[in-house]
């Protein structure tokens, strides 16, 4: 009796520690919506004062028309989150299965099917509630304000163009937070290349083989090895073995073959009838499930804040090209006032002061005419962190500056009254001013390229959440065979 009160009470403290744990991490998943979230609402407020600014020689309201894409893509992104929607869609040849796999999920024929190849012309959508399987960061089914599940059908991708098929592909594939990729029987050269070119999209994936009651003799292990055998045979294949393994592989039957069944009567009749099984989808739909209660935040955020990121970079880019001209003139600006304080100025000190206000001052006026907000603490930061990215180039050009100002310094001490401390004072000061704009000019252009690649940083910038949740991922996730692939594309 007392062994099995221990035993029970074992068991209780084990549940609790497994419930804390699910708790802890769907808290913590919880949190990358809210600053995912946060991010978002503040790149739109921040692109959003485009059109509203004081009068520049070009109207602000022609760049918000050149970014009105980008903008678009992040209004959409931010109502995703809102609405908690996580995408999953289906890619595979023709007559796979596709839209039958999705009917078997949700339970009912939403999407049409049909002996004829090609029934699916487009992407369509549908909305999935999984049902009890799927719990809350509180352990409850989800209501109101939880997860919701949008499945995307897709055409057979060997069905269409081949540009069409492949834009459709990466629209489909950027707003999808998890790929099922569908095939039946063997795995042929050209679902392998589909694979090859899903996996770029660096989205996670799973493997479904459907039709499984027409190809009994294969399994989940069969079919990795015959993945690994393509691989192993094409170039590019260690990325696709890193992505999937026996784990991602699911096998299901969506619409199983009728079969005929004897009928004995009690009159003692005998007829045949044909009966169709139920679909066998139920491994998927909790592979489904797993994931989503697992890593369904972080990878509803992640997408997100990767999307996010890359309209933050487009916008960047886009702006720096339509302000070129500006920021071109602001430059040359820079440079010639910088150079003249250093080469009127007869204190050394002073000079190194006064050039390093200037290439502040130069730094948050580029930001300003790009849009982009920026603290003097912030352009100190980017003024240093340039300083230390050039190298010897800059700190060589501030070195010889101060030198050189010494050297003027002694000569107008020397008295400028004398033609020769007047001809050294001159020379220290033409020279002087030559390194002076040119460190300015260098910073001018390091500064652009920064502003460009650095929209995304920051706090609340959408790379530096994505860097937080990538080196939080659990190595049992579906997430984890991503993070090195991602983590190198934040560099």
């Amino acid at each position: 009796m007392g062994q099995q009160s221990f035993s029970a009470v074992y068991d209780w403290r084990r549940k609790g520690v497994a419930t804390n744990q699910m708790s802890a991490d769907s808290s913590r998943q919880e949190s990358y919506l809210d600053r995912a979230r946060a991010s978002l609402k503040q790149s739109l407020a921040q692109y959003g004062r485009y059109g509203r600014s004081p009068a520049r020689s070009t109207p602000d309201a022609d760049l918000r028309a050149t970014l009105r894409d980008e903008l678009e893509v992040l209004s959409q992104t931010l109502s995703k989150l809102e609405q908690r929607v996580v995408r999953i869609a289906t890619f595979g040849l023709v007559s796979r299965g596709k839209s039958a796999v999705l009917n078997a999920l949700v339970g009912q024929k939403v999407l049409p099917t049909g002996p004829l190849n090609g029934v699916t012309l487009y992407p369509r959508s549908v909305r999935w509630a999984p049902g009890a399987g799927l719990v809350t960061h509180y352990g409850i089914p989800p209501a109101a304000g939880e997860l919701q599940v949008e499945l995307i059908d897709t055409p057979g991708l060997d069905e269409i163009d081949g540009e069409v098929r492949a834009q459709m592909a990466r629209e489909v594939t950027q707003q999808a937070d998890l790929i099922l990729f569908i095939v039946s029987g063997d795995i042929t050269r050209t679902e392998y290349r589909a694979l090859c070119e899903l996996r770029r999209a660096e989205k996670p994936l799973i493997l479904v083989f459907n039709k499984i009651d027409l190809y009994p003799e294969h399994n989940r292990q069969a079919i990795y090895q015959n993945l690994q055998s393509l691989a192993a045979q094409n170039p590019g294949g260690d990325r696709l073995r890193q992505l999937l393994s026996p784990n991602e592989i699911v096998m299901v039957a969506a619409e199983p073959t009728p079969f005929q069944v004897r009928v004995e009567w009690a009159d003692g009749r005998v007829t045949h009838e044909w009966e169709t099984p139920p679909p066998q989808v139920e491994e998927l739909k909790q592979k489904i499930i797993s994931i989503l209660n697992q890593e369904g935040r972080s990878l509803l955020a992640l997408n997100a804040l990767t999307q996010a990121s890359q309209a933050e970079a487009a916008i960047a880019r886009k702006t720096l090209e339509f302000r070129q001209t500006e920021a071109e003139a602001l430059i040359w600006k820079f440079v010639k006032y910088k150079a003249l304080i250093v080469a009127f100025n007869p204190i050394a000190l002073l000079d190194w002061c006064g050039g390093t206000f200037a290439d502040l001052a130069l730094i948050r006026n580029l930001a300003d005419l790009y849009g982009l907000p920026m603290t003097r603490y912030e352009a100190s930061q980017l003024l240093k962190t340039i300083l230390i990215s050039s190298g010897s180039l800059l700190l060589t050009e501030w070195g010889s500056g101060l030198l050189l100002g010494m050297g003027k310094s002694a000569a107008a001490v020397s008295g400028v009254d004398h033609a020769t401390g007047f001809s050294g004072f001159i020379g220290a000061a033409i020279a002087q001013a030559g390194i002076a704009g040119y460190g300015s000019y260098s910073v001018g252009r390091a500064a652009q390229i920064y502003l460009e690649q650095g929209c995304s940083w920051g706090p609340q910038g959408a790379k530096t959440i994505v860097q937080e949740i990538l080196s939080q991922v659990d190595r049992t996730t579906i997430l984890y065979r991503l993070r090195q692939e991602l983590q190198e594309h934040l560099q």
